[in-house]
């Protein structure tokens, strides 16, 4: 009998297990139906021998000091600032659109004053913002969202911007110096070894046990636990009472180049051109030195496994239903993207699963003597390790369907 059963060992799982076992002392069984760790956030090598992200690039960013300080724990950092290019008009631009933007794509020497004017005499300001095209139109003007955010919009939501949520555009900044950073935060790095490792090392406990290939369902029927930490889709656990929440998905395709390079920065997105959204070559995030180069082509599609939730009034209020009932359901927590209906950065994930723990440790009030007594011993272990030169922790322990 484990006192929790974890439900998904991507950010949200791995980190409130990790929080159950060296802070409650508690005994904790995660299960993830991939037959791996880190979800979405999985990297390996591949066939030629360089280190891919399974399922599309995943860049780390944050402000959060409170997340770094958690994460540095399991990892050490890379410098990397994600830097993106626009195939448009036949040209490779910088986007988020900057000065350099403007300046290359209408063959113009603008300095900042004057692309705030370029843009303020093409703005389209409607009364009431409630699209992403009412936005992007109202920020930088018709043309620039056609060239730069319609197509490629269509293309990842199956949707036109007129029918999406204002949610979905809003966070695009536009710049008028040339900062062509694609994030700004304060904290821009990757995982030195890989986040599969970073998760090794967060799933690392005796007090946690790992069971890859394992369903929900089928776990639900045999039992073994005291709560539930779930952070698949909402609707699932509740079996889609109300029908199923709307995601789109997406397909990889994954390919190997015989050449060092292929192109000039890590992502480069068609919005006007071709059937996939973005090309991915991560040697530039990972900064492997290798003879090859694998890219990732990225096409949208509405079937596979869920990854994005459709952001439109209609499913919010269906997910609201979900939401009334998971907070009236006992003794289970729901947390992360699919099972909160909303698309979090990973840093976002890791924050809400450190407060789904604190609401958990507030909820069930103190820890038992026993498990004081478990958590006492990991962090004399720890330190031990430390004062040793020790690497802390070692690697995940895996177990089949039939134990440990």
């Amino acid at each position: 009998m484990y006192d929790w059963l974890v439900v998904g060992a991507g950010f949200a799982g791995a980190v409130v297990a990790e929080r159950l076992a060296t802070q409650r002392g508690e005994s904790v069984l995660v299960i993830d139906r991939r037959d791996h760790v880190a979800g979405n956030a999985f990297d390996h090598l591949d066939a030629a021998g360089v280190m891919i992200h399974r399922y599309g690039p995943h860049i780390f960013h944050t402000s959060s000091d409170q997340v770094v300080a958690y994460l540095s724990q399991f990892t050490e950092w890379r410098d990397y600032e994600h830097r993106v290019l626009a195939h448009v008009d036949g040209q490779l631009l910088p986007i988020p659109i900057n000065l350099d933007t403007i300046n290359r794509l209408y063959g113009l020497s603008l300095d900042s004053a004057g692309m705030e004017r370029f843009l303020a005499a093409r703005r389209e300001v409607p009364e009431h913002i409630e699209t992403s095209e009412d936005v992007v139109v109202a920020t930088v003007g018709r043309e620039l969202y056609e060239k730069f955010f319609q197509g490629y919009t269509r293309k990842q939501w199956g949707l036109d911007p007129s029918q999406l949520s204002k949610g979905v555009t809003a966070r695009i900044p536009t710049r008028t110096n040339r900062d062509d950073r694609y994030f700004t935060d304060s904290f821009q790095k990757m995982p030195a070894e890989g986040y599969t490792r970073m998760f090794e090392r967060i799933l690392d406990h005796p007090g946690i046990t790992v069971r890859l290939g394992e369903d929900w369902a089928a776990q639900r029927q045999k039992g073994g636990f005291r709560r539930v930490v779930f952070t698949g889709p909402v609707d699932e656990y509740f079996d889609f009472r109300f029908g199923k929440l709307p995601y789109r998905s997406l397909r990889f395709q994954h390919v190997t180049e015989d050449r060092a390079w292929a192109q000039p920065v890590a992502v480069v997105n068609y919005p006007q051109t071709e059937d996939y959204t973005r090309v991915t070559e991560y040697k530039h995030m990972t900064g492997q030195a290798h003879p090859k180069t694998s890219l990732t082509y990225e096409y949208p599609t509405d079937a596979g496994d869920p990854y994005y939730p459709v952001p439109r009034p209609e499913n919010e209020a269906l997910y609201k239903r979900y939401k009334a009932l998971a907070e009236a359901t006992r003794d289970v927590w729901f947390c992360g993207r699919l099972a909160t209906y909303r698309y979090y950065n990973m840093d976002q994930v890791t924050a809400q699963a450190l407060t789904t723990f604190a609401r958990i440790d507030a909820a069930l009030g103190p820890r038992t003597a026993a498990g004081q007594r478990a958590q006492d011993k990991h962090h004399m272990v720890q330190e031990g390790a430390q004062q040793a030169g020790e690497p802390v922790p070692g690697p995940v322990r895996k177990s089949g369907s039939a134990g440990v």
